[in-house]
């Protein structure tokens, strides 16, 4: 498994792309190209799961809203 200075580093690449909407990545020397955003959005999941693995404190948790409705009283 690569180091967590290579992990967050690939994964700022791969954020640079999803925001700019463009399916090549560089990283390096090393370019990917995806074939889709879908693609490129699991290749970030993978990499943020390598992440998690190496720093247990940093797992991403799925975020919960709650919306309350009151009768107007």
């Amino acid at each position: 498994m690569a180091s967590l200075a290579t992990l967050y580093a690939r994964l700022e690449s791969l954020d640079a792309a999803i925001a700019s909407g463009v399916l090549t990545v560089r990283h390096g020397e090393t370019s990917t190209t995806f074939h889709s955003m879908s693609d490129l959005l699991k290749a970030r999941a993978h990499v943020q799961a390598q992440i998690d693995a190496l720093e247990p404190g940093s797992v991403s948790r799925p975020r919960r809203t709650v919306a309350t409705f009151g009768n107007g009283c």
